[in-house]
């Protein structure tokens, strides 16, 4: 659904470009950003994934191949996207990083091989990506609330708390919390707003029989995992949230989530 938008004072539609695509969370803020009339890019190491051909087809939505953890790449995708609808003033990094092997495996039993490349998935590639946005947002004019632009991180609740037998992944956010914290001190007094936003939930997103549901943790009841449309929602605000009261951090969890 379309919010009421602020006046930024500037009259050519605003970029969004969001890098990790998947049903849940990048599809959701792509529909969202769309339907908002901004022009909306998504990057994936797999751009032709069915959902986000029918975010291309029913929403505009431009796709874009890219392996996030490679400096070349990244610095690439962000010359298209400047080349093809224009320089972005809303960058998300979606992306959770971990490698399939890594999952639940105790310190002892983990791959060093697959923990590093957790971090580079994860942290590296926000790294990447905060450069690449910062660069050209650095450059960007004013808008009339006096930002440049947002950069927003997904987090996970490990960023928060290193689970056991979850040491990689945790490694990997707390890098990402450290990165977000570090850019918003630099960026933010230069009109960059940097946002990082830890999850606490499993992610359900709509499936195709109506019903949300996560991968692993199955189907949502009675609203026990996050929505991604409304984890949307909370990323266009964080857009558009006026200067003086500019959220680094917030922590999304449903309302039944034990912390």
């Amino acid at each position: 659904m379309a919010q009421p938008s602020r006046d930024t004072g500037i009259s050519a539609p605003e970029v969004a470009l969001i890098v990790g695509g998947g049903p849940g969370i990048s599809s959701s803020c792509a529909r969202l950003f769309a339907e908002n009339a901004m022009r909306v890019a998504v990057a994936a190491r797999n751009p032709e994934k069915p959902v986000l051909q029918s975010l291309e087809r029913m929403h505009g939505v431009r796709r874009y191949g890219c392996d996030a953890a490679e400096p070349a790449a990244v610095a690439q995708l962000f010359e298209k996207v400047v080349q093809e609808i224009g320089t972005p003033r809303l960058v998300v990094h979606n992306i959770d990083g971990r490698v399939p092997g890594i999952f639940r495996k105790t310190i002892v039993d983990a791959d060093p091989g697959m923990a590093l490349e957790t971090v580079r998935n994860a942290a590296f590639s926000a790294f990447l990506v905060g450069q690449q946005a910062a660069r050209l947002m650095l450059r960007n004019e004013p808008d009339a609330n006096g930002a440049r632009g947002t950069i927003i991180f997904t987090n996970a609740s490990a960023a928060l708390k290193g689970f056991p037998s979850s040491g990689a992944f945790a490694m990997a956010c707390h890098a990402k919390s450290g990165l977000a914290q570090s850019m918003a001190r630099e960026l933010m007094p230069q009109g960059i707003h940097v946002a990082n936003v830890p999850i606490d939930a499993a992610i359900g997103w709509t499936q195709e029989d109506g019903t949300r549901a996560h991968r692993l943790a199955g189907a949502t009841v009675d609203d026990n995992m996050a929505d991604p449309v409304h984890i949307a929602q909370t990323y266009l605000q964080l857009h558009r949230q006026h200067r003086s009261t500019w959220a680094f951090e917030i922590v999304l969890r449903p309302w039944v989530e034990k912390w």
